[in-house]
């Protein structure tokens, strides 16, 4: 009798100890392009795939209340939809238009472009309250033209208090100091944005895909569906 249940036994342990498992393929994490961030040889930041099929530009302004509302709306779904995934690059180009908008400008762009494109949201989300102290201050009739232009530069950031918005958000007192100081990125700035205020330019926000200007776009779903289109 035991003879004849050895077969058995050995059949149910056959059944009952599976067979090893193949070793898993290790997965590779797709990359996150909106970590990429790098400033061209205009000048300007650009973020993501530099290779992505649909290139847009942004033209914004730090004082333009239209540029804070579509940051509202597009600066989430348009980096984690398109940015990081490496379908569109974006590229932001700077068309000031006051001395707040140069000193936030200044700042942003002080400690390179992947903090810029970090902390652009939350300085647009703070624009009614640096920007109205800032014209408060500016009702005081500071003496600027008896300031040199560094001077007057702090003087600005910290009228409308975006020293302190910066300083609340990593950047050191020194480098503050150190890129309102820099008169040269203060020019190239100002030049810069001189160029793109053309008779013909429609104001901020204004976007362009692909070298072509995206035409009755002032809100995230109007770039959106632009976007899907020139993705295919």
């Amino acid at each position: 009798m035991i003879r004849r249940l050895l077969p058995l036994l050995s059949l149910a342990f056959a059944f009952a100890i599976p067979a090893t498992a193949p070793a898993a393929t290790p997965t590779v994490a797709a990359k996150d392009w909106s970590k990429v961030a790098a400033r061209t040889p205009a000048g300007t930041f650009i973020q993501g795939n530099p290779d992505a099929k649909v290139k847009l530009v942004e033209y914004l302004s730090f004082t333009c209340p239209h540029c804070a509302l579509f940051e509202s709306q597009a600066a989430v779904p348009l980096t984690q939809r398109y940015i990081r995934t490496g379908l569109v690059s974006y590229e932001v180009r700077l068309a000031l238009r006051d001395p707040f908008d140069l000193a936030a400008a200044v700042l942003a762009r002080c400690s390179g472009p992947a903090a810029f494109f970090a902390v652009k949201p939350a300085l647009f989300a703070a624009q009614p309250q640096w920007e109205a102290q800032g014209q408060k201050w500016g009702a005081t009739a500071p003496k600027l033209d008896q300031m040199t232009e560094a001077d007057a530069g702090k003087a600005i950031a910290a009228g409308a208090g975006l020293d302190t918005f910066f300083l609340k958000h990593g950047l050191p007192r020194a480098r503050i100091d150190a890129c309102l100081a820099n008169t040269e990125e203060q020019h190239d700035l100002s030049a810069a944005a001189q160029k793109i205020w053309t008779p013909d330019f429609p104001g901020t926000p204004m976007f362009e895909i692909n070298g072509k200007r995206a035409e009755d776009v002032h809100e995230w779903p109007q770039l959106e569906a632009k976007l899907k289109a020139a993705l295919g």
